[in-house]
């Protein structure tokens, strides 16, 4: 679906968390919950996720709320909405924090494990991802993979995944799965999910904690929003966006 100027807020399930504990354990029941829903014929759930501030006390979460409800992991497939272009056992690597706080105490198989990095160039390795999540997930009409959820943070900028504000229009309006990108900040290599793909996606849940971000996430609501996540929820027909920022909506 192309952007259009109309106002964002009837695209958008905001609920409102008191902490940033509390935000990271309602995410948290939200994804099992999702999981626990899919339909009895599919044999696969295709999740992407992000790193962040808040992710380590996320996969924490989700491994406490997993214990609690007898999740099932086996028919999941764990890929990356994004991820710094580091080595995998690198501090930086959002796979490295996933796989310390999520996948090992989960148990999950190596098999179901999808890294962005492979080591040798952004743009090779966004090619093997792109290869690796159409070979996996169902396609739309666009041929654009259908994840079944991808759970992202929110920069104090706006950004989401590594989508950032300025980006060149051979990211922005790519038709690709994956792309390599630059981010502002170090370490700059990135490789991310593009704009297309994420619309595309079945679910997807925002978390914006700290006050730091009031502003960006402000102007990612308002009918003409400039941030990266203004973008997305105008290409999406309903995102859930979860905060601990009070910006007088939909408190629960």
């Amino acid at each position: 679906m192309k952007e259009s100027d109309a106002t964002v807020a009837n695209r958008v399930e905001l609920h409102h968390c008191a902490d940033a504990k509390s935000l990271a354990f309602l995410v948290a029941r939200h994804w099992i919950a999702h999981m626990a829903h899919r339909p009895p014929n599919q044999q696969q759930f295709c999740v992407a996720l992000s790193g962040g501030r808040l992710a380590g006390a996320f996969f924490q979460s989700v491994v406490e709320v997993s214990l609690a409800r007898a999740a099932r992991w086996n028919l999941v497939e764990f890929f990356f909405a994004d991820d710094r272009w580091v080595p995998n056992h690198d501090e930086a690597s959002n796979f490295r924090l996933a796989q310390h706080h999520l996948l090992e105490p989960l148990g999950i198989h190596p098999a179901n494990i999808h890294p962005l990095y492979r080591g040798v160039s952004p743009e090779f390795d966004a090619a093997q991802a792109q290869a690796d999540l159409l070979h996996r997930a169902p396609v739309n009409q666009e041929g654009a993979p259908v994840l079944d959820l991808v759970i992202l943070g929110m920069g104090d900028d706006g950004h989401v995944a590594s989508l950032f504000p300025d980006a060149p229009p051979d990211v922005v309006e790519s038709h690709a799965v994956y792309v390599a990108t630059a981010s502002p900040k170090p370490p700059h290599q990135r490789i991310t999910l593009t704009y297309a793909v994420l619309a595309a996606a079945s679910r997807v849940i925002v978390m914006a904690s700290g006050r730091g971000k009031e502003i960006a996430l402000r102007d990612s609501l308002s009918s003409d929003g400039c941030t990266p996540l203004a973008r997305l929820l105008r290409r999406r027909h309903s995102t859930t966006l979860m905060t601990d920022i009070d910006i007088g909506r939909g408190h629960i």
